[in-house]
């Protein structure tokens, strides 16, 4: 693992640690890369709970809880979709914070609008807090899905730290 994602990945472990709160994680266009960075770091047992890799719509709904009504209007791809995958993810597990993350990584499936590097993010926290938003990323699949991680342990810094 490179030096950023490390660091980060600890200083996001400090900060849990620091509140005695666990981490879920509820990842798509990641594919777990997430989870892999925290469970990367030693220690990350004490704050790291479990994550969820829902990247197909049905996993969404069976494992997370996803509306499909959400799914159907919205797309998987999405703010709302987003929410109640972080919603769930915290509901079905011990964590205090969940990230979820979805996305079009590309270098195909993108449209005109939802384009390739567009990601939707959201974190679940304490008793009902939800927070979501939606960026652009720029580079090759593997640049969006490393922006993605960062991204998303960034906001989980911001929440508990």
């Amino acid at each position: 693992m490179d030096t950023e994602l490390a660091t980060l990945s600890r200083q996001v472990g400090d900060a849990l640690a620091r509140r005695g709160w666990l981490l879920a994680t509820a990842e798509s266009c990641t594919g777990g890369w997430i989870a892999e960075v925290v469970t990367a770091t030693a220690g990350s047992s004490a704050w790291f709970d479990r994550g969820f890799v829902t990247y197909s719509n049905v996993a969404k709904t069976e494992m997370l809880g996803v509306s499909a009504a959400t799914l159907g209007s919205a797309g998987a791809v999405s703010i709302a979709t987003v929410g109640e995958m972080a919603q769930g993810a915290q509901a079905r597990s011990a964590a205090q914070i969940a990230v979820a993350v979805s996305g079009v990584a590309g270098p195909t499936g993108g449209s005109a609008e939802k384009p390739v590097g567009m990601v939707c993010l959201a974190w679940a926290w304490g008793d009902g807090q939800l927070d979501a938003e939606t960026c652009h990323f720029a580079g090759d699949r593997e640049a969006v899905r490393r922006q993605t991680v960062i991204r998303a342990l960034e906001g989980v810094l911001v929440r508990c730290g």
